[in-house]
This record gives structure tokens, C-alpha cells and sequence, in this order.
């Protein structure tokens, strides 16, 4: 691959306009918080300080804009800027964000929905979680039967799509080659959901994680906003639910762990994971968090 962002200026599939691949910080991408002075993290101690001094999700100096520009694993960086410049060939007349991908949904959510990572030409391009993708498309249609999206898909961000409730991360916020991270990448990633957990945690009433790599980053993610995390800790299931204590003092209910198959691609056309599995998830998890 050329490692060499593309520098053509191609409009954005929805709102027009003209951006580089990847996308500049601050250049009217839809929903992008960044902008030329949201601090940039270039090493695993630089994510611990930026994640501990964010005091809110949004704004330029948010959490959101923060994970967005974050630049500390250099393989992870390459790739997703080789995908963004490179393009699959379906997409090539379309910009790719072709950076890390923030959390999406309210700032005030009940509901956390984590995943593993961005796929190269879905999120990746797009800049929003699941979106652009098989996957995304599984998701998005079972929270809108649910009654947690206001629309059954998702395409670009700017499409009109809203989430009730609701909030979508991934445990590594850059897109992977072969969708799988190191365990250092992972490390290095994991303040950003740990802090992300904690600015949620007033409102979060319900953790839904998908797949394996999901369930353990949300329960490392609670156990270091606090939450009790039993020992041994529990082993991921589909439709597994694990109640997990708020910390002492902090006058909270404890939050279920609702474990979900991955809707990837594999599960779906082998039918390991079913659109009634995972509305029975999905439905569940709204319920418990009072969305229905």
C-alpha cells in the first residue's frame, strides 16, 4: 500500500463539499467535534492524559474530538490511512474519514452498545460506528424494530439517523488490518472507553456487548469507572446478563452486561446470530434501561 494519504478532494457522498482522505480535523465532515486545537495523543501515556482531562463527550476539547485525532499506535495509523487513500473500488469517488472513530448516540445515554472496531470500509470511511457495512446493517435494523433508531439503516453520517437513548462504541477506535488489534493496541486503546464509561456513568443504565472482544474491554472499561466486576470474571454468552454493582456510594443501580453475538458477516450467513436473536438482545437492553 502507498502509506501516503490521499490528498484529491472528493465530496462527501450526502453533504457535498470537498475533503482530503483521511479527513482534516475541523473541515465540516458531519458530526466531526475536532478542529485544529483538540490536543492529539501520540503515546499510550498521552491517552491516559487526554482521556483523565476530558470533562465532557463533546466540543473541541471533548472526549469525542480527542479519540478522533488520537495518532498513538503507529500500525493502526498506517492502515487506516492506507485504506482511506488506497479505497475499495466501489467507493473510490467518495472521501474516507480515514481517522479514529468517536463514540455515537446522546451524550446522555442509557443504553452503551460496545463493539470491537471500525471495519476498514465501513466506519473507517464513514466516521460514524457501523455504518457503511454488513454489520452496521444488521445493527441498525433491529434497534429501529426495537425502538431505539429512527431510521432501519445507516449510510453516511449527516443521513438523518438518530439513536434513542442510545450509544455506540468500539473497543479499539481505529479500523485493524484483518479486524484484529494487538493486545498492545487494545491496551493503548482502553483509557478512551474507561473515561468514556465514567462521563457516561450517571446515565448508563445498560451495557450490551457484542462479541467476545467487546464483552472483556466493557468489563475492563466498567471495573475502571468503578463498577464491581466479579472475580473470576464472567464469560461472554449470547444473551448472557451479568448485574454489575455500581461503586460504593455513588447512588446508582447496578448496571446489566448483556452479552450479544457479533453481527459479522460470518454469524449472520451461518446463522449463529439471527435477526430475532439479536432483536431479543436489543429488546431486552432497551427494556431494562426504560427506553420502551
Amino acid at each position: 500500500m502507498s502509506r501516503v494519504p490521499d490528498d484529491r478532494l472528493l465530496p462527501h457522498p450526502l453533504v457535498g463539499g470537498a475533503f482530503p482522505s483521511p479527513v482534516a480535523p475541523g473541515s465540516g465532515w458531519p458530526g466531526d467535534a475536532a478542529d485544529a486545537t483538540t490536543p492529539v495523543a501520540t503515546t499510550a501515556a498521552g491517552v491516559r492524559r487526554t482521556a483523565a482531562r476530558a470533562g465532557g463527550l463533546d466540543g473541541p476539547a471533548g472526549l469525542d474530538a480527542a479519540v478522533s485525532v488520537c495518532r498513538a499506535c503507529p500500525r493502526l495509523v498506517r492502515w487506516r490511512e492506507d485504506v482511506a487513500a488506497t479505497k475499495r473500488a466501489s467507493f473510490a469517488d467518495q472521501p474516507y474519514w480515514g481517522r479514529p472513530v468517536p463514540g455515537w448516540g446522546p451524550t446522555d445515554a442509557r443504553l452503551l452498545v460496545v463493539g470491537l472496531a471500525p471495519a476498514a470500509n465501513g466506519a473507517n470511511r464513514t466516521g460514524r460506528n457501523f455504518t457503511g457495512d454488513s454489520s452496521g446493517d444488521w445493527l441498525y435494523a433491529s434497534l429501529h424494530r426495537v425502538g431505539l433508531a429512527a431510521l432501519p439503516t445507516s449510510t453516511h453520517a449527516g443521513d438523518g439517523q438518530e439513536l434513542r437513548g442510545t450509544r455506540m462504541v468500539a473497543a479499539v477506535r481505529c479500523a485493524p488490518p484483518d479486524n484484529e488489534p494487538t493486545p498492545g493496541e487494545r491496551d493503548t486503546c482502553a483509557p478512551w472507553l474507561h473515561a468514556e464509561l465514567a462521563l457516561l456513568a450517571p446515565t448508563v443504565r445498560v451495557v450490551v456487548a457484542l462479541g467476545a472482544f467487546g464483552w472483556a474491554a466493557a468489563l475492563r472499561g466498567l471495573a475502571g469507572a468503578g463498577f464491581a466486576v466479579p472475580s473470576p470474571r464472567p464469560r461472554f454468552g449470547h444473551a448472557v446478563e451479568v448485574p454489575l454493582p455500581a461503586p460504593p456510594g455513588a447512588a446508582l443501580p447496578a448496571v446489566p452486561l448483556l452479552g450479544c453475538y457479533h453481527p459479522s458477516l460470518h454469524n449472520t450467513a451461518t446463522r449463529r446470530l439471527t435477526a430475532s436473536m439479536l432483536d431479543d438482545v436489543l429488546g431486552r437492553a432497551a427494556a431494562l434501561a426504560g427506553l420502551t
